[in-house]
């Protein structure tokens, strides 16, 4: 990242510094020294962080808020990976027509993998912890 008078200067943005209006691409095509001699610094991007969990770098969020919002988007997904043959259990039922092995062991599997990554996620004690977690689901 450049910075010119303490302001950060975009790559690919024409800008003016005393008063020289420099075009889009000069960032890009110069050497550092050029740069240094009308006062542009380069810094080290900042580093990057999971805004689901970080308020930025080493600011955690509240855990327990955390993991509501992971329990929330779990519950959602298993929703939404059983909403294609909830037809096929309402008709079971309004019918008794009954459910394949196929549908039944499917819908078995994802409400079994929604339990355990919510058990993962009330598992955790720190934000660190619940970032790394991977959740897993059936294929």
């Amino acid at each position: 990242m450049f910075l010119l008078n303490g302001q950060p200067l975009p790559l690919d943005t024409p800008f003016t510094a005393d008063g020289i209006q420099y075009p889009a691409n000069w960032l890009r095509l110069t050497a550092l020294e050029e740069k240094e001699a009308i006062g542009i610094t380069e810094v080290a991007d900042p580093a990057p962080y999971d805004d689901r969990f970080y308020w930025g770098v080493g600011n955690p969020k509240d855990l327990d808020q955390c993991k509501a919002n992971m329990i929330a988007q779990i519950k959602a997904a298993a929703g939404s990976m059983l909403a294609p043959t909830d037809w096929k259990v309402i008709r079971s039922t309004e019918t008794g027509i009954p459910l394949d092995a196929y549908t039944l062991t499917a819908r078995a599997n994802i409400r079994a993998a929604s339990n355990a990554n919510e058990a993962a996620v009330d598992a955790c004690t720190t934000v660190d912890e619940l970032a790394a977690l991977q959740l897993t689901w059936p294929e």
